[in-house]
């Protein structure tokens, strides 16, 4: 299983902000936002990982990122000319992913709460079809909704609808087998000239082959697309490293938690951060 974080785009609902910066590269309290979607990766327990950015951005990503080997992952990079669809991902990953399944995860959205990496490994373990993760929304008409039959099974997927059938949404965060690429290149653009995710579910959900995970109350999706909502993100990260004296989104802990470094290299990793308070952070988990 490999994985795609698909960082692209202008982020034009943030201008001015992205004019001269990509949106993933912007701060959610404390981090850089991609930080959030890689460390829900690697609680999945995938280290192969494709970031999928503009060309005019991947420069400060490698400057960020590297290829990973700091964390124990192998980082890759793919350029999207322009914004072409969420779908394109997987045509952008072709030879990334070499007939792997591949996890698909949006670089704006954040995912946090107990039981996260366990419903993600179990999900990522033997993957048949496409599994799809749910949260229930107050504002369903906003999002992509699923609808399900009287025993709960998926029987439709419908993107902003003004009657939605369900309050679930679908979140910014899929799995999908190795089909995936060949259901992408059979797709024909919208009416906005872009592959939809959406089209790649139905195709899925048509052939029998879709199922969905629904988040309980104990796991939170954020998506940061906005000024309101990236502010909301960077409140709810405060409050909750404040409270209770941990990190969210720390992709240093969880490839240490992970096993994929040891303590010295988790110490190695603290000390040029340690006038900003992260690195102090990293120097107490090593002393655990």
């Amino acid at each position: 299983m490999r994985a795609i974080i698909l960082a692209g785009g202008t982020g034009s609902r943030l201008h001015p902000l992205t004019i001269a910066v990509s949106k993933q590269l912007l701060p959610v309290y404390d981090k850089p936002m991609i930080y959030y979607p890689l460390s829900t990766v690697m609680l999945a327990g995938i280290r192969e990982i494709l970031i999928v950015c503009t060309a005019a951005d991947e420069p400060a990503f490698r400057r960020l990122l590297g290829d990973g080997s700091q964390w124990g992952l192998d980082i890759a990079y793919a350029t999207q000319a322009e914004p072409r669809g969420i779908a394109e991902a997987f045509l952008i990953g072709e030879r990334f992913l070499a007939g792997s399944g591949c996890l698909l995860i949006l670089g704006d959205n954040l995912f946090y709460g107990g039981g996260l990496a366990s419903l993600l490994q179990s999900s990522v373990s033997d993957v048949s079809g496409a599994t799809l993760f749910a949260q229930e929304v107050s504002d369903p008409q906003r999002y992509g909704v699923i609808g399900f039959d009287r025993s709960g099974t998926p029987n439709s997927i419908e993107e902003k609808p003004t009657d939605p059938r369900s309050s679930w949404a679908v979140t910014g965060l899929y799995i999908f087998d190795k089909q995936v690429v060949d259901v992408a290149r059979g797709l024909q653009p919208s009416a906005r000239g872009e592959l939809e995710i959406t089209d790649v579910n139905l195709a899925y959900l048509e052939a029998g082959e879709l199922s969905v995970r629904r988040f309980g109350r104990g796991l939170a999706w954020l998506d940061t697309g906005t000024f309101d909502s990236m502010v909301a993100a960077s409140e709810f990260v405060r409050v909750l490293e404040q409270r209770q004296g941990v990190k969210i989104g720390c992709v240093e802990e969880v490839a240490w938690r992970m096993g994929w470094i040891d303590q010295d290299q988790l110490l190695a990793l603290a000390r040029p951060l340690c006038k900003s308070g992260y690195g102090d952070y990293l120097e107490r988990l090593a002393a655990l």
